[in-house]
């Protein structure tokens, strides 16, 4: 697809369809999210890629019974990686910069399922503890965001956008 209408076909997916993502695809997901920029290079953030279903279930409950995400064959967890900017950024890096990074590489992943003809829900909320428990992560480690991906088992209509002149402020 070309690039804007990867952006025009973009779409949050709440129905998916039973059929398997196919590894060679999320392999190319999880590329293109690896090329996102992020702050210093320092890609201070962590995937975690979820195929089980009991897992997804969890991550379902802990998303307050948003049921699609255990329906979707795979949930991308995206956490913060702080101790990659200690060092090299004030406390602004790890508290700002590495959320930053993975809601970043959260986007070329989604962005990538679109064009590769997939379907995917971003989800914000959740019970972090509890999900970092489902996905094994360290403690430190900061669950920002879950991405369930999957073949779309509807379309949804594209949700009017606010108009430009709401949007933009020029500074001149």
């Amino acid at each position: 697809m070309e690039f804007t209408e990867v952006i025009r076909n973009r779409h949050s997916i709440r129905t998916f369809s039973d059929q398997p993502v196919e590894q060679e695809k999320l392999q190319q997901i999880l590329e293109t999210a690896n090329l996102a920029p992020s702050a210093g290079n320092l890609q201070a953030y962590e995937i975690y890629a979820v195929t089980d279903l009991k897992k997804r279930d969890g991550l379902s409950c802990a998303a307050l019974a948003q049921d699609y995400i255990a329906k979707a064959p795979v949930a991308l967890v995206f956490c913060t990686h702080p101790e990659l900017t200690e060092g090299k950024y004030t406390e602004r890096g790890t508290r700002l910069y590495t959320v930053q990074d993975a809601t970043i590489a959260c986007t070329f992943a989604m962005l990538a399922a679109t064009n590769l003809g997939l379907g995917c829900v971003w989800v914000g909320t959740f019970d972090e503890k509890v999900v970092r428990l489902i996905i094994g992560a360290p403690e430190r480690q900061v669950p920002v965001v879950i991405l369930s991906i999957g073949y779309p088992g509807e379309f949804p209509d594209q949700h009017p956008r606010r108009p430009l002149d709401q949007l933009v402020h020029w500074v001149k």
